[in-house]
């Protein structure tokens, strides 16, 4: 049974830093490309960033380029997502799963399944 957890979030100052942490048990990370998802209130769910089995990545939202990075530790079985230069508008509830197909929709919900509960970021002014 594939279990997938996130963790690291919390309340930070706009300006402060983050790491997200994703680990899962029953699922090798590093054999399929794994996104990080964020949704805030009343808004749809949308890509943030995304790394392939070998370890390329992009970024899905202009909004987190050069501030978000996404890595991974095959030998801990954990992906983060460290986030620098918070801004209020980071706020939300932030999400990894596991892509369906290697490459395919690399930033559309739809081509994920194995989705954790999600941890909470929220960034004060």
């Amino acid at each position: 049974q594939v279990q997938v957890v996130e963790s690291g979030g919390g309340l930070v100052q706009a300006g402060g830093s983050l790491r997200l942490s994703c680990t899962a048990s029953g699922l090798t990370l590093g054999d399929y490309d794994m996104g990080w998802f964020r949704q805030a209130s009343g808004k749809d769910r949308e890509g943030v960033a995304y790394m392939t089995w070998s370890g390329g990545s992009l970024y899905c939202t202009d909004s987190v380029k050069g501030r978000f990075t996404i890595s991974r530790d095959n030998a801990k079985n954990t992906l983060y997502l460290h986030m620098t230069s918070l801004k209020p508008e980071d706020t939300a509830m932030y999400y990894c799963a596991r892509s369906r197909v290697n490459g395919l929709g690399p930033c559309m919900a739809a081509s994920f399944d194995y989705w954790g509960q999600g941890t909470q970021v929220t960034v004060s002014s």
